[in-house]
């Protein structure tokens, strides 16, 4: 009697594209640190040996890693207006580093960047030059709309509160220890701004933005 055998799913191909989105699944999870040729060849079901013939080491990992959160950011288009085109590309650029907190830091720090990176700073000058910046001022932008974006990601990430309820009560707290009349201007913004009902720290991103937008503008004109 012919014994019947269950057929095996057939393993999927490793591939390049494959083990970078593991390393980024994994960070997305469990942070950087966690990153490891081992931890990665593990998640895809190889010895970690076998990465090496799709990534030249950790360093190479990192920038593919770095080259995925590009490639989820929305980039201008040729005729864009520049302006709406980098708010909307500085709110993409948040959500991104949202979804993968491991990458602040990280997004700028890489010296062979791939494809999507380039790409997107491309793009990105592409859009401001065309759109009537000159040179020096395309430049300054970029740095000043960056730094932002980064810093205001960053900062976001380490706040110790997070629901507008934690963030009043943790408001009133920090009050509690003031003396009558003691910091009158972190009483009042914390009172009249802060412990509104509803408000939430991120709100703030999109402000500050367009003051930043503002004086570019003013700038350009």
């Amino acid at each position: 009697m012919t014994r019947r055998t269950t057929p095996q799913p057939a393993r999927k191909t490793l591939t390049r594209q494959r083990v970078v989105r593991a390393a980024v699944e994994l960070a997305d999870a469990g942070g950087l640190e966690t990153i490891s040729m081992r931890k990665v060849g593990e998640a895809v079901g190889v010895e970690a040996m076998s990465l090496y013939n799709h990534v030249a080491n950790k360093e190479d990992l990192l920038d593919g890693m770095v080259d995925v959160v590009f490639g989820e950011v929305e980039l201008p288009t040729p005729g864009d207006d520049w302006r709406q085109a980098m708010r909307q590309r500085a709110i993409s650029m948040r959500l991104a580093l949202s979804r993968h907190r491991w990458a602040i830091g990280l997004m700028e720090s890489r010296s062979t960047p791939g494809p999507a990176t380039l790409r997107h700073h491309d793009a990105v000058l592409g859009c401001l030059r065309e759109g009537g910046l000159s040179l020096t001022l395309t430049a300054h932008a970029v740095s000043v709309l960056d730094s932002y974006i980064y810093g205001f990601a960053l900062q976001e990430k380490t706040l110790p509160f997070g629901s507008p309820e934690e963030t009043a009560e943790l408001a009133g707290s920090i009050m509690s220890g003031f003396g009558d009349g003691e910091y009158p201007y972190l009483t009042e913004i914390a009172t009249a701004h802060v412990m509104r009902p509803g408000y939430s720290y991120g709100d703030e991103f999109e402000a500050g933005l367009d003051l930043i937008l503002n004086g570019l503008q003013q700038a350009a004109s």
